[in-house]
């Protein structure tokens, strides 16, 4: 499958939100093939749909030492624990640039898999981090907009000088 190009921040298409999925099958399969490449040669372990600029629901994910790769069609958050974890994110558009956020240590994920079937699952750790954040993403929120002012502007700073130093 194809590599395609990915969107750099500060795109403002990186702040829009998703449609959601409606072709499930070999379509759907056929861009999260795209998407799985694309994340691998970037690298990450996740990417959506709208980080390729393709306003669909959809994000995958491959997390360091699974072997599996996983497909969230339409995902959203239906729960989330009031215990909270630190974790240092980053993204594909944003590459280079990583920062701390504090999110839910548990969420509970409504989703529907490649043939359009509705799935729940619950998950912790990198996992629960991996979805908020491209969930986030397909909601139109870029992960350093949950970040502080400080922080945030510090993030943005770090990244345009890395990029024109390219």
């Amino acid at each position: 499958m194809p590599i395609r190009p990915i969107l750099r921040f500060p795109d403002p298409r990186l702040r829009l939100a998703a449609e959601p999925v409606t072709q499930f099958g070999a379509p759907l399969e056929a861009l999260a093939a795209d998407l799985l490449d694309t994340m691998r040669a970037a690298p990450g372990i996740g990417i959506t749909a709208p980080h390729l600029g393709i306003l669909a629901r959809l994000t995958v994910l491959e997390l360091p030492g699974e072997g599996q790769v996983r497909l969230y069609a339409n995902p959203r958050v239906v729960w989330f624990s009031d215990e909270t974890q630190d974790h240092v994110e980053g993204s594909v558009s944003m590459p280079g640039v990583t920062e701390t956020l504090t999110r839910p240590a548990r969420v509970r994920v409504t989703y529907q898999d490649k043939d359009g079937d509705v799935q729940v699952e619950e998950a912790g750790g990198l996992l629960a981090v991996c979805l908020q954040h491209e969930i986030d993403q397909l909601e139109g929120i870029f992960w350093v907009q949950r970040l502080s002012r400080l922080k945030r502007e510090r993030a943005i700073r770090r990244f345009e000088k890395q990029s024109a130093a390219r």
